[in-house]
């Protein structure tokens, strides 16, 4: 691999979204604060608050008047993490940006590792998780049944057990700017933007303190909306399904035809035609309420609405 074209005194942004995770700043910054000194580099610490209703709004305040490194974006209400993932990307002035996690569970040790493989010319370094001993196995479970999912469904495939952890050269975040979809999976559109990749492999550690704000019917959504974001299959399997029920339709209506001619006329069977018919019924309910997300999404992106609402900013400029 080429080394990239060194830049004299590369800016390196840490994006960093924040929700009631008062428990969790500190403990965040007593780790990356001494390693990014140790680095010859200079950065910026990013912070979005998406809303949050403790004090992690009050603490962020507090340790960017102290720091000047620190900065920080207020939303004015919870517009979710891709929506802060896509401010700190819209906002960060980093030659190189790196979304991170506040909770510790991505390993800030890593950032020197993901800085030297940019300078070798890579534009996108992502960690993989290679263990996740830290989850439940509801959620391992869950997490690889959803990656298999998403890249069996859909042409884009998505590395399996990457997060959002990773870094990303400014001419991939200048892409990502100019995409302008509200529903937004941002694993799908890290991959979706292309460029020169490179996996970085670590044990995710437990969270050392405060709670994950995923619940398992948050995670669901969230997987749902990454299927959807990046492919047309489920709509186009219906089609193949109503195919195959309307040729086993005619098949089965040509037989009752055939033997009501040679055998005669018998007594209708009430339960099988009860049975087909919620049977029908429920395939159509199924099918409408697939394209019904679809359409629900093209409802929302027509609104053109903002993706988030910044309230204020630290330093205010």
């Amino acid at each position: 691999m080429t080394l990239r074209k060194p830049i004299e005194n590369p800016v390196i942004s840490i994006i960093v979204p924040v929700y009631n995770e008062e428990k969790s700043i500190l403990p965040f910054l007593s780790e990356v604060l001494p390693l990014i000194e140790s680095l010859d580099h200079t950065f910026e610490i990013l912070f979005i608050n998406d809303g949050s209703t403790d004090k992690s709004k009050d603490i962020l305040i507090q340790e960017a008047k102290k720091n000047p490194i620190v900065k920080l974006l207020n939303f004015s209400r919870n517009f979710g993490k891709e929506a802060a993932l896509t401010a700190g990307i819209d906002y960060a002035s980093g030659d190189a940006l790196i979304p991170i996690d506040v909770d510790l569970q991505d390993p800030p040790e890593l950032i020197p590792t993901l800085i030297k493989h940019w300078q070798d010319g890579y534009d996108v370094v992502y960690g993989l998780r290679v263990s996740r001993d830290s989850d439940s196995v509801f959620k391992r479970t869950s997490a690889n049944l959803f990656y298999k999912i998403f890249n069996r469904l859909s042409p884009l495939k998505i590395p399996s057990d990457a997060g959002d952890f990773r870094l990303i050269d400014r001419r991939v975040a200048e892409v990502l700017k100019n995409i302008p979809e509200r529903n937004r999976f941002m694993k799908g559109l890290f991959s979706w933007v292309g460029f020169k990749s490179i996996p970085v492999p670590y044990e995710r550690p437990v969270r050392k303190s405060g709670k994950t704000k995923w619940s398992t019917w948050r995670l669901w959504n969230f997987a749902l909306d990454g299927i959807l974001s990046f492919s047309t299959l489920p709509l186009r399997i219906w089609t193949y399904i109503g195919i195959f029920i309307a040729i086993f339709s005619f098949l089965y209506g040509s037989f009752i035809v055939l033997r009501t001619l040679i055998f005669g006329v018998d007594l209708p069977g009430y339960a099988s035609m009860l049975t087909v018919i919620l049977f029908l019924g429920g395939i159509q309910l199924v099918s409408v309420g697939i394209i019904g997300e679809y359409i629900g999404r093209v409802f929302i992106e027509s609104k053109n609405r903002p993706l988030y609402v910044i309230e204020s900013r630290y330093p205010p400029h």
